[in-house]
């Protein structure tokens, strides 16, 4: 399970939204091996008064991952580069921080979601 959060600024991301949310979601299946239909994705569009980030252009953004604990290392840096790489954003644009928590702090479909079966892994 991942859900992505990703801010930017209203004037520049508005109507882009599907463009970044499928980048992610490439990246994220293809990285991790989530499923494709295990898009869940938000977008918190600020206006510019209220998106202060200092030395970065408008188009900066942030991506926040909120995952289950359980991927490597290795695994967080291949989603990282990634999305990167696939972008084709400049690097100091783009942000990524990865969230991780114990299933057991998820509630998912009415049950805490370490008593889920899934249909990906989660320790890769």
């Amino acid at each position: 399970m991942a859900q992505v959060k990703v801010y930017g600024r209203r004037d520049v991301w508005a109507g882009r939204q599907r463009e970044v949310s499928d980048l992610v979601q490439s990246c994220l299946v293809s990285a991790w091996g989530l499923p494709q239909e295990k898009r869940f994705h938000r977008f918190l569009l600020l206006d510019e008064d209220d998106f202060i980030c200092p030395g970065r252009s408008d188009k900066y953004l942030i991506i926040e991952v909120i995952c289950f604990t359980g991927r490597s290392d290795y695994a967080k840096r291949a989603l990282i580069r990634e999305i990167y790489a696939k972008s084709g954003y400049e690097p100091e644009d783009v942000e990524i921080t990865i969230i991780e928590m114990p299933q057991t702090n998820w509630g998912i479909r009415g049950v805490p979601a370490n008593e889920l079966t899934l249909s990906y892994e989660v320790e890769v």
